[in-house]
């Protein structure tokens, strides 16, 4: 199961306690729910992560780790769902984000779109409004349907999990 997977990397509460970066953050930050692996927790860390995820900015991963602490998501899955716009996949993200972008905006510049850092230094006055609303369109619904998406299977494999049970109890009575 991926929560027994998972549940080897993530740190322990009381090598946390000792980590003087993290007391910063203040109590808070010891929370079970930002750190054990739940329903709720890990439905909010694909919401939050997949979000900041979307967006054209530098500390993505700090953002999330800020962000997980107030929405009580599951840290260590948030920074790592950030990683899904990575070097490989930003472009066409970031592009797709732009579309979206100038569907709402309106923008010509689509039309003669050039992937290259010229291109993009050179039109960023134009490019980057279209970008952000797209990308902040794509960051809310692509963690919605994260949320929504864990919540429907974690508790499709608890009936599943149940049903078994139950099958077991009556083959043995």
């Amino acid at each position: 199961m991926p929560k027994r997977y998972f549940k080897k990397y993530i740190p322990q509460p009381d090598k946390l306690k000792n980590n003087k970066i993290l007391a910063l953050l203040g109590n808070k930050i010891y929370d079970q729910d930002l750190w054990h692996l739940n329903r709720k927790s890990v439905a909010k860390a694909f919401l939050n992560g997949l979000f900041w995820a979307a967006l054209p900015m530098p500390l993505q991963m700090l953002a999330a780790a800020l962000f997980a602490i107030p929405l009580k998501a599951n840290i260590p899955l948030s920074i790592a769902l950030v990683w899904i716009s990575n070097p490989i996949t930003m472009p066409f993200l970031f592009y797709c984000n732009y579309l979206i972008g100038t569907l709402i905006v309106g923008s010509n510049h689509a039309s003669d779109f050039q992937l290259s850092i010229e291109w993009i230094w050179s039109k960023l006055e134009h490019i980057w409004l279209p970008l952000y609303v797209g990308s902040l369109i794509t960051g809310i619904i692509s963690g919605i349907v994260g949320y929504l998406t864990i919540l429907i299977l974690w508790r499709h494999k608890v009936n599943k999990r149940w049903n078994a049970r139950k099958l077991r109890t009556k083959k043995k009575h």
